[in-house]
């Protein structure tokens, strides 16, 4: 059963360009060690508030993903830029 995670968070919107940069490495870098990654998308609510929503084939390639990922630097680069972060974990029981 496939998970969406949604990460809300504040940045500066200076650091918007470099944000969207280095999403797009963190991306890159979990695809490499995590194939259970179906998607990732970054949006803006407002200046400073941005959410990250990622779609996972399964829990446990989420699971995978956080116990590999959170040490590297693509991970640490990322989330430098980000205050007032929250994730919230959506099991996906249906679709239509």
């Amino acid at each position: 059963m496939s998970v969406i995670t949604v990460t809300r968070f504040q940045i500066d919107p200076a650091d918007a360009e470099q944000l969207r940069a280095r999403h797009a490495a963190l991306v890159a870098a979990i695809r490499k060690t995590s194939p259970g990654l179906i998607e990732a998308r970054l949006g803006r609510i407002s200046d400073e508030t941005w959410a990250g929503v990622w779609r996972w084939d399964s829990a446990a390639s989420l699971q995978a993903a956080r116990q590999a990922v959170p040490g590297s630097a693509e991970a640490a680069a990322a989330f430098a830029l980000t205050r007032e972060a929250g994730v919230d974990d959506i099991e996906i029981l249906d679709e239509h």
